[in-house]
């Protein structure tokens, strides 16, 4: 089965459901026309459907090994790699004066979305580059910048992200690695990490490490944690390539998935000679880290988004061939696709419409980013950052938890079939496990939302969106399209009950923070429905606009309404009947002696 780009769902839901031309408004960009965009959607969907789809099976089957302390990527990444730095992707949307070509960041998320569908093991590797160039943005001197920034944004060198260790995952307070400050103002590093994706490899010449480490007089927890910029391969006062850094990969995980994408075990300064300079302030390096972090929790949404694209893609088409039964009220005849039976179609309608509503949500974020940094006025730059800060945890949590259950539905879809290697299905299940869990797990994102993003600021962003999404349920209840109205009703009634939820948080943040916690993964699956149809609803009412105007094209804008239909119906609904398990606070997780649980 051959992976096609979506590059029409993408425009239209840049377009119509995000809000993409809220940055031409801006006058920040020199040209962000449909023809441009369009143009670049067009192209990015070639690579990946000739450069990267047709590895994606290879990556699983022969995916990347350990070979003499050498990292070597599955045959073919290598010179796919190549034609993605001669094509200039990398440096997208970053700044011009770095050597990017200074678009905005809602088209660099919409590659990641390309990349993922066509090949996620491929993918990753590209975004741990894109949230390091970041942290040296934000916070590198002039030199480093100068050093390191040009040939990474090129993607001639890549980097990697080096923040976990054994005794320290989701909390950094455990690092141990350490930095001793040398009479050169270098730092001379020493530890290990884990789960360090891309640390090593074969695809360019320098690694760009980016690396936690504690000083030796740095305070206990996470207040004394610093980064540092660690290169695989130092680099000289002229830009040249220097002597070796003792850094090495000393192992790779074995994964249940992702496996063309190197996970390595990362040691630094096993022969005392491993160096690298301070990145920002002593003991700042979380700040710098939640810059990568933000960064990579949109791209890891999207990669929800591109694997579960990919499922998709595998499962209808696998519908459409499949033979077997007849049609309902046929007792005699040849058998039929099974896309003809009504519970096929609507498991390939939940894939459908639930990888829809998580590229919305995703693309909805990275606009609201960039107009956090281009909206002409500072009100309008604030209300963005709202908008961004309330939809990150949303777009990385809700997006994979969905990617989850629509790769799964993909296998179901396969029957048999499915469950075995042969089809390939499995493979995007087993890929897309992983993203609900890195970059902060899901339960995280869950905590984030109801913490710092709703409480921070006593509900007034989440009273904003929830303001906006109701007005959107008013315009569709209006039109005069019934399956528009319908739509309508279910997205107002599911703005009611994330409001009543809301509340229910607001009060109990007051005195009880235990029932606000445990009911944060309802929540959040509540407002991902809600976000999914507000931006399904926006993207269905321009559809039926569009339709009348479409000519013999109609019946592509009315499969937008359509899958918007069963949306609503499935899961606004179910939207509707979250507020109770928000509602039932830390009662219902109680805690029990463990022996009443089996221990």
């Amino acid at each position: 089965m051959t992976f096609t780009t979506p590059v029409r769902d993408m425009h239209f839901a840049l377009k119509f459901m995000a809000g993409f031309d809220a940055l031409a408004a801006t006058g920040a960009y020199d040209d962000l026309s449909d023809g441009l965009v369009g143009a670049i959607l067009e192209e990015m969907g070639k690579f990946c459907d000739n450069a990267l789809a047709p590895l994606n099976r290879a990556s699983d089957q022969n995916g990347a090994g350990l070979e003499n302390g050498v990292v070597r990527t599955t045959p073919g990444f290598k010179e796919a790699y190549t034609q993605y730095v001669e094509g200039g992707w990398g440096g997208l949307a970053f700044p011009e004066e770095v050597g990017g070509q200074g678009l905005p960041s809602a088209l660099a998320v919409a590659l990641v979305d390309g990349l993922n569908g066509a090949c996620m093991s491929f993918a990753i590797g590209t975004t741990l580059t894109t949230g390091a160039i970041k942290a040296i943005i934000h916070a590198g001197t002039p030199e480093q910048k100068a050093q390191f920034l040009p040939k990474m944004v090129s993607g001639e060198w890549t980097g990697a992200m080096n923040l976990t260790e054994p005794q320290a995952g989701s909390d950094l307070s455990g690092i141990r690695t350490k930095a001793e400050p040398v009479e050169d103002g270098r730092y001379k590093i020493s530890g290990q990490k884990i789960f360090i994706t891309y640390g090593d490899h074969d695809l360019a010449d320098n690694v760009v490490h980016l690396v936690l480490a504690r000083l030796p007089d740095a305070p206990e927890g996470t207040a004394g944690i610093s980064m540092f910029l660690v290169p695989k391969v130092h680099v000289n006062a002229d830009g040249s390539p220097g002597a070796r850094n003792d850094v090495a990969c000393v192992g790779l995980e074995e994964k249940m998935g992702l496996h063309g994408s190197p996970t390595c075990v990362m040691s630094f300064g096993d022969n005392g000679e491993c160096y690298g300079t301070l990145l920002g302030a002593e003991n700042k390096g979380l700040k710098n880290m939640f810059v990568m972090m933000n960064a990579a929790r949109i791209d890891v949404g999207m990669q929800g988004v591109g694997v579960a694209e990919g499922a998709y893609q595998h499962a209808l088409a696998y519908a459409l061939e499949r033979r077997q039964g007849r049609a309902p009220g046929v007792k005699s005849g040849d058998p039929v696709a099974i896309y003809e039976h009504p519970d096929v179609r609507r498991m390939l309608y939940s894939m459908k419409s639930l990888t829809e509503a998580s590229r919305a949500i995703c693309y909805a974020n990275a606009v609201a980013y960039d107009l956090a940094k281009t909206a002409p006025t500072e009100e309008a730059r604030k209300k963005a950052r709202a908008l961004e800060g309330l939809l990150t945890p949303i777009s990385k949590a809700w997006s994979t938890d969905r990617a989850n259950e629509t790769t799964s539905i993909g296998v179901q879809i396969h029957g048999g079939m499915g469950y075995v290697e042969e089809t390939g299905a499995a493979q995007y299940m087993r890929d897309a496990r992983i993203a609900a869990i890195y970059e902060g797990t899901n339960g995280i994102q869950a905590m984030d939302l109801v913490g710092r993003k709703l409480q921070g600021d006593g509900g007034a962003a989440v009273r904003a969106f929830i303001q906006s999404v109701k007005e959107q349920g008013i315009i569709a209840k209006a039109a005069k399209r019934e399956d528009i109205r319908l739509i309508g009703e279910r997205l107002f009634a599911a703005a009611e009950a994330l409001t009543l939820s809301t509340d229910w948080l607001l009060d109990h943040a007051k005195r009880d923070q235990e029932s606000v916690l445990a009911s944060a993964a309802p929540y959040l699956k509540q407002f991902g429905n809600v976000a999914g149809g507000y931006y399904l609803t926006r993207g269905s009412v321009a559809a039926a606009i569009a339709a009348r105007e479409a000519g013999a094209d109609t019946h592509w804008f009315e499969g937008k309404i359509a899958i918007t239909r069963f949306f609503a119906e499935n899961y606004l609904t179910e939207a509707v009947g979250l507020s109770d398990a928000v509602m039932a606070g830390a009662n219902v997780v109680a805690r029990l002696d463990p022996r009443v649980l089996g221990a």
